[in-house]
């Protein structure tokens, strides 16, 4: 019966608009919901009965329409508008927003997808949703560097991630003055008259303990079990103490070397006078210690009477400016310039190096200069690191250089040893000037640090920033894009996984293979339209009670109809 017909109809017409009044109702309740994506409802007709096919036209009839009556409307979708929302900065590091395609990655009880952002870091620093699961990104390896290809959680150990650098590399700045004197002298220091208790000249095989002066020789200078301390200057800095413990197999060669190592001498040099520690001859019987520093005023040595003492304070020798068999006098002159500075070993240990610099040649083609490098910090007795030149032209600008690599030992230290590093002088002149000036600008190393905060870029490159100053990568945010997005299922709380029509996700890096950015310290708002929810509120309610109008019609029609026929 047609009036029967047109109850159901109806009926179709209340239970399609009640989806859509229950879209919309969801829609407007998550106004406020971060990263919330609306819904809207497709309606389609329900099917049609036919009571004619229609006929075709001929040359004597024009054919006849179909005959179809609807029997209402049913939900034919309800479809997710994806359109990214507006991103609100909050100013916390820890609130992401995606500007553009994807999601980020959590991991619960299972692997789920989510554009809400709102994260936070848990009792043990990582990176969580709001309700607990599990942010996924890439790790880094032991040098800091990304790991890509397997995810992980993403862990931000702040006050408990530690970090030191060894420095590889120094830059200097700086003139060099070419107008200095060039260097052609050194310090020349003597100690008194030695013999041996037989009163025989000493050469470097004699031990220590058959040291005598040659005006006594009663009384040993040194005993089996003395300790050595050296305190002397150079370029009046002082230089590091050293100690030489004497034993009854010390030598005066070991303690030759021991002044040499300690005063920081470098013998490699070729130079009148040839630098080092030597014994010469003055008699038949007796020898002095001549000790011959390198070039330059930078290099010029203090040694005196009280430099080298015992361990109850006495100074067996005496030590003066001298004139040596070859006749060279102590006269450290010449242009040079000193400076120092630090660096750092594998275990953020300070450690300082000093560098002189010394005008060693000067010609029409150019200056060449030579600089020695040595440390205290050098975990051997000797305190030189190594030495080199730098040529300049005509013009003042660096030609070459050579021996810029020095070496620390660090034996025992429990840090990585040798410690290597490249001297950096291509920012030097070697300009006519007043003065010499040489300064370090910059150096790779750095001391323990740790990690007190972190910044998240436009890529998902998550940097740390530690107390010492450094800054190290420590893993990058993972985002998923879904070739059909539409095909997601909705799991409630802001969460999606896959559906049978969306596709696997491809797992990549932001801005890489279609993702957005990553945007820190936002988050992503809810999509809705207040406007146009409340519009399709009214739609929908005003086709709710037109169809409850038809259901309410036709069933007094059914009525009258009941009634007429009694």
């Amino acid at each position: 019966m047609a009036l029967t017909s047109t109850l159901f109809t109806g009926l179709s017409g209340l239970d399609a608009n009640q989806v859509k009044l229950n879209v919309v109702g969801n829609n407007i309740a998550n106004v406020n919901t971060v990263a919330f994506k609306s819904s809207r409802v497709l309606f389609k007709p329900q099917f049609y009965v036919t009571d004619a096919e229609g006929t075709p036209p001929s040359a004597q009839f024009g054919g006849t329409n179909p005959n179809q009556r609807g029997l209402g409307a049913v939900v034919a979708a309800v479809q997710k508008n994806l359109t990214p929302g507006s991103i609100e900065p909050t100013g916390r590091v820890t609130d992401l927003a995606i500007d553009g395609e994807g999601f980020f990655i959590v991991q619960g009880a299972e692997q789920r997808f989510t554009r809400d952002g709102s994260f936070m870091l848990n009792a043990t620093n990582h990176l969580v949703t709001s309700g607990g699961d599990f942010v996924q990104g890439y790790g880094v390896d032991g040098d800091f560097n990304v790991m890509t290809g397997q995810l992980g959680n993403i862990s931000l150990p702040l006050g408990s991630m530690t970090s030191a650098s060894a420095t590889e590399a120094v830059t200097f700045e700086g003139n060099l003055n070419a107008s200095g004197a060039v260097a052609s002298g050194a310090s020349v220091i003597a100690s008194q008259s030695l013999s041996t208790s037989g009163g025989a000249m000493p050469d470097g095989t004699t031990l220590l303990t058959d040291l005598r002066s040659a005006d006594d020789l009663g009384t040993a200078l040194y005993a089996d079990g003395d300790v050595l301390k050296l305190s002397a200057q150079k370029g009046g800095r002082d230089l590091p103490a050293a100690t030489l413990s004497v034993t009854a197999t010390t030598t005066v060669q070991d303690l030759m070397d021991f002044l040499r190592a300690a005063l920081g001498i470098n013998t490699s040099v070729t130079a009148d006078p040839a630098p080092g520690v030597t014994l010469e001859s003055d008699s038949a019987t007796s020898a002095r210690m001549f000790i011959v520093g390198n070039l330059g005023s930078e290099n010029a040595l203090t040694v005196t009477s009280s430099s080298l003492t015992k361990g109850n304070g006495a100074a067996p020798f005496t030590f003066e400016s001298a004139t040596n068999a070859a006749g060279y006098s102590s006269d450290p002159s010449g242009e040079s310039v000193h400076t120092s500075f630090v660096v750092y070993d594998s275990l953020g240990t300070p450690l300082t190096v000093g560098l002189t610099v010394v005008f060693e040649e000067s010609s029409d083609a150019g200056n060449v200069w030579r600089f020695y490098a040595e440390s205290g910090d050098d975990t051997d007795v000797d305190t030189v690191l190594g030495t080199g030149t730098l040529t300049f032209d005509s013009s003042g600008e660096l030609l070459s250089s050579t021996g810029t690599e020095i070496t620390l030992d660090r034996s025992n230290t429990g840090a990585r040893t040798p410690l290597r590093i490249t001297l950096d002088f291509t920012r030097m002149t070697g300009l006519t000037s007043r003065t010499s000036e040489l300064v370090m600008t910059q150096q790779d190393g750095s001391p323990m640090g740790t990690l007190n905060a972190f910044s998240i870029g436009a890529d998902g490159t998550i940097t740390g920033s530690f107390t010492n100053g450094l800054t190290r990568t420590l893993g990058r945010l993972a985002i998923a894009t879904f070739d059909n997005p539409q095909g997601l299922i909705d799991k409630g709380g802001n969460m999606y996984v896959p559906g049978a029509s969306s596709g696997v996700p491809i797992i990549t890096s932001p801005l890489a293979l279609g993702a957005g950015a990553i945007r820190s310290g936002a988050l992503e708002l809810s999509n809705v339209d207040l406007s146009e929810e409340f519009i399709n509120l009214i739609i929908a309610s005003t086709g709710f009670s037109a169809a409850s109008r038809v259901i309410t019609t036709s069933d007094q029609l059914i009525t009258e109809l009941l009634n007429a026929s009694r």
